[in-house]
């Protein structure tokens, strides 16, 4: 049977509706509250399946692109009734018996792969650090919503039930369906062919086998981390459907700007203004650094603009925890001239120093 005639749904259908209609089935034909109702149960099986389809994007292109057939030949065999095996029975255009078999086999090979375990999805999130943060390295909690094996029947997706028969395959194990001259028998489903049921669908997971679960995490952000990083913590993504592999979690670092500082790679770039005495005739003075304060030491004859290297203290690599260098740029900065003794001793300086600096 089609499975949006399953759910009472046209093939447009969306996920939501798709939902909606699967919970208010469910509540209807669930066995706990149809005690005894074969029937029921079975069509709960039916609609569990169809939810399971049309709900994951990938089996639902699947599904659409390759038609119900796709969804029932697992486990076919063909029978003939009366089949034409002649030559020019037909039109030109018509299907030939090696179309047909090749068209049920590749139809098999798309529902074995609908039938198979799917790999859980990654998922993503983003960190936001201060320059500082970023520089020292720090422990972030982080909450996730993930989907996790059900509690409730471990991740099988179904239940432990009284023994019943198969209301599918009328506990023959096999279900029969005709098309034209030609009749295939697959292995049914709903009892994998015993023809007896032993289990019931988890209604906690809709039998799927997993559920969403809200997890803090502690995320340790290595020192050095720049901008535009990327941490992957593995398995900590979506558990997969039927024993897939789990994903992973990756985060993604943003990290503020400095007021102070600009980096580069592992170097980190500060300006600093110095007087023109020190510039002069040169001076130690103390800097920022990413780690506390650094000694500069200014040459006699320093220009305004020129950059001084302290080796090893930059930001460190988050590799191999080395620390990359500290770039200092100078800028002279002009002292304010307030009596006349200060004006006096400057215009002194420039008699005695009369070397035209534009030249």
């Amino acid at each position: 049977m089609d499975l949006y005639e399953l759910l009472g749904l046209a093939r447009g259908a969306t996920l939501v509706e798709i939902k909606r209609s699967y919970r208010r089935l469910a509540r209807k034909y669930h066995p706990d509250i149809n005690p005894g109702d074969n029937a029921a149960e079975a069509r709960f099986r039916e609609i569990t399946r169809a939810y399971e389809t049309l709900s994951d994007p990938d089996l639902r292109l699947r599904y659409d692109a390759a038609g119900a057939l796709a969804a029932d030949v697992t486990g076919v065999r063909v029978e003939f009734e009366g089949f034409d095996f002649s030559v020019g029975a037909g039109p030109a255009s018509a299907p030939t018996f090696g179309d047909l078999f090749a068209e049920v086999f590749a139809q098999r090979q798309d529902a074995r792969s609908i039938l198979g375990s799917e790999a859980g999805a990654d998922l993503h999130a983003t960190i936001v650090l201060s320059f500082d943060e970023a520089i020292r390295g720090v422990n972030r909690q982080l909450t996730v919503t993930r989907r996790e094996a059900c509690r409730s029947c471990r991740g099988a997706g179904t239940l432990n039930a009284a023994e019943s028969k198969c209301q599918r395959c009328q506990g023959a194990g096999v279900v029969r369906s005709r098309r034209g001259h030609m009749v295939f028998s697959k292995t049914c489903e709903a009892c994998e062919g015993v023809g007896r049921l032993t289990r019931t669908t988890c209604m906690a997971c809709a039998g799927l086998g997993v559920d969403s679960r809200t997890e803090s995490i502690t995320i340790r952000v290595p020192a050095g981390v720049s901008d535009g990083a990327r941490i992957r913590v593995p398995e900590k993504g979506n558990t997969g459907l039927r024993g897939g592999r789990i994903g992973d979690l990756y985060i993604a670092i943003e990290v503020e700007q400095s007021d102070l500082f600009r980096r580069e790679g592992d170097d980190v770039h500060i300006v600093v203004p110095i007087a023109v005495h020190e510039a002069a005739l040169g001076a130690k003075v103390e800097v920022p650094a990413p780690d506390g304060r650094a000694r500069l030491r200014v040459p006699p004859g320093t220009q305004s603009g020129q950059k001084f290297r302290v080796r090893g203290r930059g930001a460190p690599s988050p590799r191999d925890g080395e620390r990359g260098d500290l770039v200092v740029e100078v800028k002279i900065v002009l002292p304010r001239l307030l009596d006349e003794r200060s004006k006096e001793l400057l215009r002194e300086f420039g008699r005695i120093n009369s070397e035209d600096v534009r030249k």
